[in-house]
């Protein structure tokens, strides 16, 4: 691949990353009932309304889960795929193509968790304003996948929950992720 074609698929990444940021963000405020009045949320829902309101008309939301985030997150993920195969002068199978586009949606979601876990316990070990609206936020999205963990891994007055959390993500993402993105690859590329 040449300098343009690096430079081309960075742009790309960082484009289509913040898109799929901002309807995953969106799907998981709404998921995990963060507070509407916490200005993140407030710019998460100002952003994503305009394309989301109309689509919800055609993919309603069911039980909390707005299915126009979700599948919007997706497209940008396939659209994304499209991008840098074309960037490498290839052209996936269709369902190989979307194989990979799950594959890179849940890679997203895992890797996402294994951030904000990592960031609310270090905010968690600092003396820092619960109420600001990042941590408000971020505990918000992680309290669902710590939960059932907390206080359960004590050690010497530590709760190591998020550490087990986190290696479980990443097991998650080494096992199901990989295997979901080599059965899309030998989709996509037609064996």
């Amino acid at each position: 691949m040449n300098y343009l074609a690096n430079a081309g698929g960075l742009v790309i990444g960082f484009v289509f990353g913040a898109i799929v940021t901002l309807f995953v963000l969106r799907f998981l405020a709404e998921v995990c009932r963060a507070d509407f009045h916490n200005p993140l949320c407030q710019v998460l829902y100002r952003y994503t309304n305009p394309i989301l309101q109309p689509l919800r008309r055609v993919l309603p939301t069911w039980r909390r889960w707005n299915s126009a985030a979700l599948v919007l997150a997706y497209l940008a993920e396939l659209v994304k795929l499209l991008l840098g195969f074309a960037l490498v002068g290839a052209m996936p199978s269709v369902p190989g193509l979307l194989v990979l586009g799950l594959a890179e949606l849940v890679d997203y979601f895992v890797m996402l968790y294994v951030v904000l876990v990592f960031a609310w316990s270090l905010m968690s070990m600092m003396s820092t304003d619960r109420y600001h609206p990042v941590i408000r936020l971020v505990g918000s999205l992680v309290e669902p996948v710590l939960r059932p963990l907390r206080g359960r891994i004590v050690l010497g007055g530590l709760d190591f929950s998020p550490a087990v959390v986190i290696l479980a993500l990443m097991l998650l993402r080494v096992t199901l992720v990989l295997m979901i993105s080599d059965i899309g690859m030998r989709l996509a590329g037609g064996a």
